[in-house]
This record gives C-alpha cells, structure tokens and sequence, in this order.
C-alpha cells in the first residue's frame, strides 16, 4: 500500500473515531496529505530519508512541536505555543516522518487512566459505549490513537509505566527505554530523574523502527534514539558504543535466561491475567530458553518510594506556573495571604495535580525531608541493586567487570504489565487516588531503576461474562539490564511470533 493510501486511512479513522478523545491538536488534513506526497515521491525514486519516511506519527501534548499547542492537557497551558520543538520532534521529522498532531493525557502526565485532563478523559476502543473501559495513563491517547489506526506510531511519556499500561490496556506495544538513551529536551517536566520518552506501535519492528539505532558517534541517526548535547542526561557515545559490544557478544548466545521475579505474583493478580503470564513462560521455554524464579525483595517498597519522589519533583518543576512567569493568568485576585498566583494555580491546575504539588511540598519541607524525600531515594537504590544482582551482565554506568557478575544471572525479567485487564472508567470514578496509584505496581520498579521495560500483547483466556467487544489481549512486561535495549525487542518479537502460531 502507498504511503498516501495509509495516510488517507489513518485521516479516515481520526474522523470515525473522534469520540475515543485521542487527538487534542490534530494535524490540518491538508497539510498532512501534501508532505506524505512528497515521501511518496521521494520513496518511489529510491531517495526515502529512513523507514519511517512519509509514516504519520502522533506525539504526546507534553512534548514541544514547533506547529502545534503544547498543553499538557491543563488549563494552565491551554493556547501555549512553544518556540522550538523537542528533540525527539525534529529526529521524527529529519527521519521524514509526519507528525499528526498531538495526544491526549492526564494532566502534565499525572495519572494512570488518562481522565485528568482538560479536554476530558480518553475512551478505549475496548468495552461498551454505555460503560467504556480505561485506556491507561498518562499516555492514553497516544495508545488509542495507535490502537484505533490513526497513526502509525506515537511518543508517549514514561514515568512510572504511563506508557506501558496504556499499551497492555489497548493491546498494543509500549516501549521504554533505558533512562538517558533518548532526549528528553523539549518534553515538559513531571519528575526529571524519572521522565522518559517511549514509543507506542502496533508492533515491536514498528516500535524498533522509531526508536533507531545510534550507538556510536559516526552511527547514522534514523530515529530518536541517540545522544543530544542539549539534555544534561542524555547517554555520551562512548558509553553507547560500550553497552553495544557488551550486548553484541551476549546475542551470539542463542537462548536466553529468562527471570521470574517472585514479588511479582502479587494478590491483586487476576487469575486470568496469571494464566497468560505462565502460558507466555512455558512458550518461551518450548523455544529452547531457560526459565528461573528470581527475587527483587526490595519491590514491595518500589511503589511508596515512587509516589514519594515523583510528586517531590513535581512540586519543584510545577512552582513556575504562577501565571506571571508561566502560564495563563487565570485570576487577578490577592488572598489574604496576599499571594497573587493562588487563584490562578487553584484554578488552573486539576484535582490531582494539585494533590501531587502538596504531597510533593510536604515530603521536601523540613520537618519531614529525612522520613519520605531521603528514605525513598535509599529504596530507590535498594530497588536498583535488586536489578543489578540478577542480571547476568553488570550495568554499563557502573564500575564493575563482567568476570564479577555471577553466571547464574538471567537476561531478561518477564512479568505482567499491570494486575488486571482494564477496569471501567466508573470503576476507576469510585477508586479512591491510592487505588489508582496501585495500577503501577508492577511498572514502577523498572522506572526507579532507570532500565528499559516494553509491555507487549498476549492472549488472554476468554473470562465468564466478559463483555464481547473486552480486550483480548493483556500486556506482558520485558525488563533487561541497562542499555540492552534492542533484547527487549528480540524477546518481543519471540512472544509475537508464539501469538501467531
């Protein structure tokens, strides 16, 4: 098929649709149309710019583009135009590929059902129109827009897994890779340390596609992967260069050693949910991998140190939406306390928001830094050393030689992505804001850590009284050492292959 044909179906199903609320800003029709000609004519005389060449592909509203709103779906930021795009944005375009406009999420990336947002909540294309099912967050428009076919691919963000539980909501791919592999410059703050852009695609050779390869300093850059002096975090070259050669000599192996982490077999797992995940093991091992149970002891603290750190950085990166510096004023008013930005952050910051920017406040103020801010960040460590010891190859940051690591260490972790298949949206509406952060339990730990994690589709065993048009699939979550990024989609591509036989 042509790319003007693909174009013209994706337009096609952004019109029907529309109701789901993936799109906030979609691209002009037109516009859209008249560039992939263009590719389409650069690819028919052999001089395509990459594979991603004249493809539409969708971008969270958090991430800056030079043609679009940036709002982060918060109505301090409704109309806010950026004056350069994010990195991320322009290796899209320099790639030849076509941004079709920006995705819905919860507001600067706070939730996990993406319904914190301005411009209303996201719809899966799952479940009932009298009782819709949650597509994920916060990236859930991103994921709904690749599920529905109005895109090709989309960039989300991930934090605690706001790309990876839409994705397994959807039954999509959702990728995130190793903290620093991929700029984060452009892309507006929710937690620094822990913000990452990630990819969401029908499949992992899609999601691979976007991703790229740049592993060197003379490597040819086709995707967003890669080094940017302009991000402080990014991943220097000759670190890349370093993790490459450690996983080319590991990919000469033909079977991997496959981690069954024990903490993850949690109550809340649904049965049908567990079934997929032994059925996925006992797939993997028929292929000729090995599997073993492995313990990360540290996670059951994962998600408390979690919910400690991102809102303490959020209170920081958020404090400069006051309207005067940043942001729509929204309130002229003085309180008593003669403080002229209340009214405008109290109106124009969402519940949940605004309930991260307190705890965030209170968890760094003086008199409780030591008990929360200082005691999560030692969970956090704990949580990465967890990690480090039952992966078989040392992690590249570290000052540690591969002689040291055991060999009984495994290469990859596989777990579910999330507990359950989606809930309703009036399941989540009664869920107090603790139950709603539970949803991450199994995605967090590989965030603190820093590694890279992919949530891929699976089948799921037909449930008594499951509604007909309920998902059919549930996500399984892939976690590889620092930098080992291309094995998650390796693994992916296993998992794929076992669907389809």
């Amino acid at each position: 098929m042509s790319l003007l044909r693909q174009a013209e179906r994706c337009l096609k199903n952004q019109q029907l649709h529309k109701a789901l609320n993936a799109f906030i800003n979609p691209g002009d029709h037109d516009h859209l149309l008249h560039a992939v000609r263009e590719a389409d004519d650069r690819t028919s005389r052999g001089q395509a710019k990459s594979s991603l060449d004249g493809k539409l592909v969708a971008v969270k509203d958090n991430i800056c583009t030079a043609d679009h709103a940036t709002t982060c779906a918060s109505t301090i930021l409704r109309g806010f135009k950026s004056p350069y795009p994010g990195t991320v944005v322009e290796k899209l375009q320099a790639a030849g590929a076509v941004i079709a406009g920006t995705t819905n999420l919860d507001e600067f990336g706070m939730g996990s059902h993406s319904t914190n947002s301005t411009f209303g909540p996201v719809y899966n294309l799952h479940g009932s129109l009298d009782d819709p099912l949650s597509a994920g967050g916060s990236s859930g428009g991103s994921a709904v827009a690749v599920a529905t076919g109005q895109c090709y691919a989309a960039l989300g963000t991930d934090t605690g897994g706001s790309v990876r539980l839409p994705a397994a909501y959807t039954g999509i791919i959702g990728f995130k890779p190793s903290y620093g592999m991929v700029s984060r410059f452009g892309v507006i703050a929710y937690a620094n340390s822990l913000d990452t852009v990630g990819i969401l695609a029908m499949n992992s050779a899609s999601a691979k596609g976007v991703f790229g390869e740049a592993l060197g300093p003379e490597t040819k850059i086709d995707a967003i992967n890669g080094y940017d002096k302009r991000d402080p975090t990014s991943l220097a070259p000759s670190t890349r260069s370093r993790i490459s050669e450690q996983l080319n000599r590991r990919r000469r192996q033909k079977t991997l050693r496959i981690g069954v982490p024990q903490e993850y077999n949690i109550d809340e797992l649904e049965p049908v949910v567990r079934k997929a995940w032994l059925h996925t093991l006992k797939s993997l091992r028929e292929l000729g991998h090995s599997v073993q149970m492995v313990s990360l002891p540290a996670t059951r603290l994962a998600l408390s140190a979690y919910y400690v750190i991102a809102p303490a950085e959020a209170s920081s990166n958020l404090a400069k939406y006051d309207g005067v510096r940043y942001g729509n004023q929204l309130s002229k008013e003085v309180n008593d306390g003669a403080v002229l930005y209340a009214g405008t952050r109290g109106q124009g910051l969402g519940e949940e928001v605004r309930r991260r920017i307190l705890l965030g406040a209170y968890s760094l103020s003086a008199a409780a830094i030591d008990n929360y801010f200082i005691q999560a960040q030692k969970v956090r460590r704990l949580v990465q050393d967890d990690f480090d010891r039952v992966f078989a190859l040392p992690n590249s940051l570290l000052d540690q030689s591969e002689d040291a690591q055991k060999n009984a260490g495994v290469d990859v972790i596989i777990s579910p992505t999330a507990p359950t298949p989606p809930p309703t949206l009036a399941a989540v509406a009664s869920h107090s804001s603790v139950d709603s952060y539970s949803d991450d339990v199994l995605t967090v730990p590989a965030s603190l850590a820093g590694l890279p994690a992919l949530s891929v589709p699976v089948l799921l065993e037909q449930r008594s009284g499951t509604v007909e048009s309920g998902p059919s699939t549930v996500g399984m979550q892939i976690i590889a050492q620092y930098g080992h990024d291309d094995l998650l989609f390796d693994v992916a591509q296993m998992i794929e292959q076992g669907r389809k036989a």
